[in-house]
């Protein structure tokens, strides 16, 4: 598959290190991993005004560095931390006949008519497209789905997207979604 529209672990580790690389967005994120749940509690801890926290934890979040927490408060996406930590591994395969079939450059023809291949298939995107435990946004995702779709008359980014939340690859909350790992 072609990885042009995903960025590598190495590409990801430069763009969040781009992110802290401004003082306010680090503070922001420092007072977060420091256990702040809210953006008052945020702006509090790390000495900064209201619309620079808010605009410090947009950027955060769209970046998938914090996000919000099961209980609701803000939390640091450790899982993210973690994923771009460890080396990277070979993408597990999906049955490449089959893939190979209906995706071809990092592109999706078209999508199976037998259900087995076509969740398959769903799979293989979700793999290739989101981390486990990362958070992403409703526009990121729409983005990311958007470049399997491109030249393809058949299927759209938002049917798509649709497939991966009911056959559980992705979680969606409020608008953010998370890919499901594998076996829960």
């Amino acid at each position: 598959m072609d990885n042009d529209n995903l960025p590598d672990a190495r590409e990801r580790s430069r763009q969040l290190i781009g992110l802290l690389a401004d003082t306010g967005r680090l503070r922001a994120f420092a007072a977060v991993a420091l256990g702040a749940r809210n953006a008052e509690e945020v702006a509090e801890a790390a000495g900064l005004p209201a619309r620079a926290t808010a605009l410090a934890l947009f950027r955060l979040r769209e970046q998938g560095a914090v996000t919000d927490g099961a209980d609701g408060g803000l939390t640091v996406c450790y899982g993210l931390l973690r994923d771009l930590a460890r080396p990277e591994q070979p993408a597990r395969q999906a049955g490449p006949d089959v893939i190979a079939t209906f995706v071809r450059d990092g592109r999706l023809l078209r999508l199976p008519a037998q259900w087995t291949r076509k969740q398959r298939v769903l799979r293989y995107i979700a793999e290739q497209t989101f981390e486990p435990g990362v958070a992403y946004p409703e526009r990121v995702v729409n983005e990311r789905l958007r470049a399997w779709c491109e030249g393809s008359d058949d299927i759209d980014h938002v049917t798509l997207r649709r497939y991966l939340v009911d056959l559980h690859e992705l979680r969606r909350t409020d608008g953010i979604y998370e890919r499901v790992p594998a076996g829960t």
